[in-house]
């Protein structure tokens, strides 16, 4: 026969293993819950363009070295010429399609694309009077030096002041993956960094890694993919800190957007604490029915 003290105590064993199992379930979803929060935060470290390192202070001077090889022309590349000559005006209509003195196809926008000079699938441009002119390989200097020696040798005297100047259709680069703005876009000037890049074309939201951003870039022999790190400051002295016609920057999302657990941290709380929440009804609940 069982006493009145034996049952008090084995109401209190069950009582103490009761609130022991409850608080070792609930500790075990405080720590998902815990690492969950922590896995979620974007720290600033990871959005915060051009960091300084060890190897930078706040007010050193910071010799950007230009070392990336000049832009050579490439198929489909769209340039502009241009040919001036104040002393011989009749002779220069000749190469000008469009009767403009001086402003020979030199449309910007997309109307560069039907009055500009292509680089074809031979390489090569055609331009009046001069004909077929093979333009792949160069660079837009010695196409222009070419252009210039060939007109004063065939057409113009040495006392024309003759005046070419060839510039392709600004700066052409395509952005995908984690940005803003996706697509092709457009700068009209001849060095254009890739942070310049990234800004003008919508930017990076906060769920884009900034620390592994691709540019996938064209060269004569095939594609290749390159690498940089723009939150830091020694991304500056990258052969490949300044874009070339033609690159593809891509930016990959970070794991948080792939958790989907928000952009900032108020909003990963409140998803987290919403999961958490239901995992603890739910164990409540499960628990409620197996007794």
């Amino acid at each position: 026969m069982v006493s009145k003290g034996d049952f008090q105590f084995n109401n209190s064993i069950f009582a103490a293993y009761f609130i022991f199992y409850y608080m070792r379930n609930l500790l075990g979803l405080l720590v998902l819950f815990l690492l969950l929060l922590a896995s979620s935060c974007v720290p600033t470290s990871k959005i915060t363009y051009l960091q300084e390192s060890n190897s930078t202070a706040n007010d050193s001077l910071i010799v950007i070295r230009k070392i990336q090889p000049p832009y050579r022309l490439q198929i489909n590349d769209i340039l502009s010429i241009q040919i001036k000559a104040p002393i011989d005006p009749d002779l220069v209509k000749m190469f000008n399609v469009q009767g403009d003195e001086g402003n020979t196809r030199s449309t910007q926008g997309a109307g560069l694309y039907f009055t500009g000079y292509t680089v074809d699938q031979h390489g090569d441009i055609r331009v009046p009077q001069l004909g077929k002119i093979k333009a792949i390989g160069m660079t837009v200097e010695e196409l222009r030096e070419l252009i210039e020696k060939r007109l004063l040798t065939e057409y113009f005297k040495e006392n024309a002041n003759l005046f070419v100047t060839v510039k392709l259709d600004g700066l052409r680069y395509t952005m995908v993956g984690e940005v803003n703005g996706t697509g092709q876009k457009n700068i009209y000037r001849d060095q254009v960094s890739i942070i310049e890049a990234i800004a003008d074309g919508g930017g990076v939201p906060i769920t884009g890694d900034l620390t592994a951003v691709k540019i996938v870039r064209q060269y004569p022999d095939g594609v290749k993919t390159h690498e940089l790190d723009l939150t830091s400051i020694d991304v500056v002295y990258s052969p490949y800190y300044y874009i070339q016609p033609n690159d593809m920057i891509v930016v990959n999302p970070k794991p948080q957007k792939a958790l989907g657990t928000g952009t900032t941290g108020l909003s990963s709380f409140t998803t987290i604490l919403s999961v958490f929440t239901a995992l603890v009804g739910t164990v409540l609940l499960i628990n409620n029915i197996s007794n």
